[in-house]
């Protein structure tokens, strides 16, 4: 039982999403319903619970957990789980802890992140537009988000920016994002837009804004050295000679880079996704409850491993859409 996770395509299981509720107190348009009907908070495993599960994907492995949500600064007790997760980090078994924040609760967080072992945080922001952030986030307020990010960095947490690229909305931006990047210290990263959730009829297709197109873009300004930098995560990162700033590229529809995924996904409810752009799922609640002992979680852990797909089918390259996912981006872990 000691022998590291590998997947059917000899890809080593390193990393872990982890989801800490499907809860958020933004209600971001490409991410989740206005009105979200949420899981019963009974549904949830205890905060003690994904302390046990994450600490048996440690031993098997895995060196990367990131924290997600929905906002997981939002989960009730939440630093008592990345207190948990420290001990990781001390003995040396976790080489990082991260999470993924709206940034709406940084402000109140920052300090005890930092000193539970967080280092970096990815900020999910789409536009420095106060009105258009409040259009995009509907539930949303642009100041305290910035007052979130600088307080994260006074507590000496490295901060980067994610960016869904939406055609339409946020193109105008491009540079004023990247050049406040540059002036704050921050990396940047742009994420195409995913057929996930409630999408209407055009599934999006109006509002995608392919990155091969972005780039084109960002190179009418700046000169665009490719990086072979990796993090652990789906991202292809160029620099900015102009400014010495990293942009980051997660392209799951122009590009698909399923060949090097080492990452699964657990929710809150403990179901673990191999891939984020299939269905399949293997039930992790149900080994955790069954017994005090870890050996029958362990076994469904490594099950749930050999099914892991090759990639996702996730394409809108024909103005059609193919391997829509019909559950919200909150559910499975932003």
């Amino acid at each position: 039982m000691t022998a590291p996770l590998i997947d059917p395509f000899a890809r080593a299981i390193s990393y872990l999403r982890v989801s800490v509720t499907d809860r958020c107190d933004f209600r971001c348009t490409y991410c989740m319903s206005e009105h979200m009907t949420f899981l019963p908070k009974a549904e949830l495993l205890t905060l003690e619970e994904l302390d046990r599960l994450c600490s048996a994907f440690i031993r098997l492995g895995v060196e990367k957990l990131r924290v997600t949500g929905g906002e997981p600064l939002v989960r009730r007790g939440i630093m008592t789980f990345f207190r948990a997760m420290s001990r990781h980090l001390q003995s040396g078994a976790l080489k990082e802890l991260t999470l993924t924040t709206n940034g709406s609760q940084l402000a109140k967080y920052a300090k005890e992140l930092a000193d539970c072992g967080v280092r970096r945080v990815n900020v999910s922001l789409d536009t420095l537009d106060p009105a258009k952030f409040a259009e995009v986030t509907r539930w949303g307020r642009l100041p305290q988000v910035m007052e979130g990010i600088r307080a994260a960095k006074a507590a000496g947490l490295k901060v980067k920016i994610n960016g869904v690229a939406l055609k339409g909305f946020n193109e105008d931006e491009l540079f004023r994002l990247a050049e406040w990047c540059a002036a704050e210290g921050q990396d940047l990263t742009f994420i195409e837009v995913m057929p996930m959730g409630d999408m209407g009829n055009d599934y999006r297709i109006d509002q995608y804004w392919p990155l091969k197109d972005l780039r084109e873009r960002l190179a009418e300004r700046f000169t665009l050295i490719d990086l072979t930098d990796r993090t652990g995560g789906p991202a292809r990162y160029v620099r900015l000679a102009e400014t010495g700033q990293r942009i980051g590229f997660i392209t799951p529809l122009t590009h698909n880079f399923c060949e090097s995924c080492n990452r699964v996904r657990l929710t809150c409810t403990g179901e673990l996704y191999m891939c984020l752009g299939q269905e399949d799922r293997a039930d992790l609640r149900k080994p955790l409850r069954t017994s005090t002992d870890d050996a029958q979680l362990e076994v469904a852990i490594r099950e749930a491993i050999t099914r892991k797909p090759k990639g996702h089918d996730f394409d809108y390259s024909r103005q059609t859409v193919a391997g829509q996912m019909p559950r919200h981006m909150s559910h499975t872990g932003g």
